[in-house]
């Protein structure tokens, strides 16, 4: 079945209570203001076609897994429920629109289904081809091509053979892990990649920033007491530099990143375990990385990080990745900085 592009718009039928539009079943039916085929009783149809087939996630179903004849003793139980001869209602056919409709504007979007992993992040390749990253919460992630549309395709990834591995150096939790990705807006020419991440500087001792929770935002970290178990700004939010440069191939056509990090941009430690976020972005005028930092946790944000000014939590950081400054990775980092 070929979804139509603008089929979303009949999700907008006022006053309606059902998960989807009725089906037409009524001889009198009208599309959009215009008679349908007479001939076709598309609800019927429905039934007939779909009846003996199981489909998992219907929202025809209460149940999870489920057939037609499961749930409705014919097709006119199914037709009092999901038919009806409403001024719009869906004959199986392309939707049409009025003339005060502008068809150069989508009235929705059509999903398809490519795979059934559990990724926090997708990036689409800078080189504008079908390619794309992902990433996990554990700390893998991998470039894949994106099947063509229509075909059923799925997206094809090894865990023995990701674009590249982090797990060793990331922290993962429920709500810890590889937060974002991040492509230089130059990607195709320099290899510059950035990945945001939470790390455990118990574990590992280069993951260990300046305390959120400092003298100059007004708050003591020795008050705020253990959160799930864990001291505060025991588990830090990060952002790496990472490169795909190599001296036989252009950035493009490299399949994996090298794994050491070329310069740590970022790392700051959390005062608990929740409300971190970690999402970041190139923006696409200015060329800077945009930072997008949580409250820092616990319930109702205690502390006010949010509305302090001198806080980086709760803020949304512009990072020049360009013009940063010369240091050590293994001893300073930019939340040493004062930043204002």
């Amino acid at each position: 079945m070929k979804c139509n592009p603008y089929s979303a718009n009949l999700l907008t039928i006022q006053n309606k209570a059902g998960k989807l539009p009725v089906l037409c079943n009524s001889t009198n039916s009208v599309v959009n203001g215009k008679s349908r085929d007479a001939s076709v009783d598309f609800c019927t149809k429905v039934w007939d076609t779909c009846k003996n087939i199981s489909i998992q996630n219907s929202p025809f179903f209460t149940t999870v897994f489920s057939k037609f004849e499961d749930q409705w003793e014919s097709a006119t139980d199914f037709c009092n429920k999901f038919g009806g001869a409403e001024s719009i209602c869906f004959n199986g056919k392309s939707v049409l629109f009025n003339n005060s409709v502008d068809l150069t504007r989508p009235q929705g979007i059509c999903i398809e289904k490519i795979g059934n992993g559990s990724y926090l992040s997708l990036a689409p390749h800078p080189d504008g081809s079908n390619r794309v990253f992902l990433s996990n919460q554990a700390g893998l992630i991998w470039l894949a091509d994106v099947p063509a549309q229509g075909l059923g395709g799925t997206l094809e990834l090894s865990d023995s053979n990701p674009f590249l591995d982090l797990t060793d150096i990331v922290h993962s939790d429920t709500e810890f892990g590889v937060m974002g990705l991040a492509f230089h807006p130059n990607f195709t020419s320099n290899g510059r990649f950035f990945v945001s991440f939470n790390c455990d500087k118990v574990q590992i001792s280069s993951c260990s920033g300046r305390c959120s929770c400092n003298s100059e935002v007004g708050c003591d970290p020795t008050k705020l007491g253990s959160n799930d178990g864990a001291e505060p700004c025991r588990y830090q939010s990060v952002i790496s530099e990472y490169t795909v440069n190599s001296s036989s191939s252009t950035p493009s056509e490299v399949k994996s990143a090298i794994p050491s990090e070329v310069r740590r941009i970022f790392t700051m430690g959390l005062p608990y375990t929740s409300h971190h976020a970690g999402q970041i972005l190139f923006g696409p005028e200015d060329g800077y990385l945009y930072f997008m930092m949580g409250d820092g946790g616990s319930k109702g944000d205690p502390f006010n990080f949010a509305q302090n000014k001198k806080s980086l939590l709760g803020k949304i950081m512009r990072l020049d990745v360009d013009q940063l400054p010369i240091f050590n990775s293994n001893t300073e980092h930019l939340a040493n900085y004062k930043v204002d």
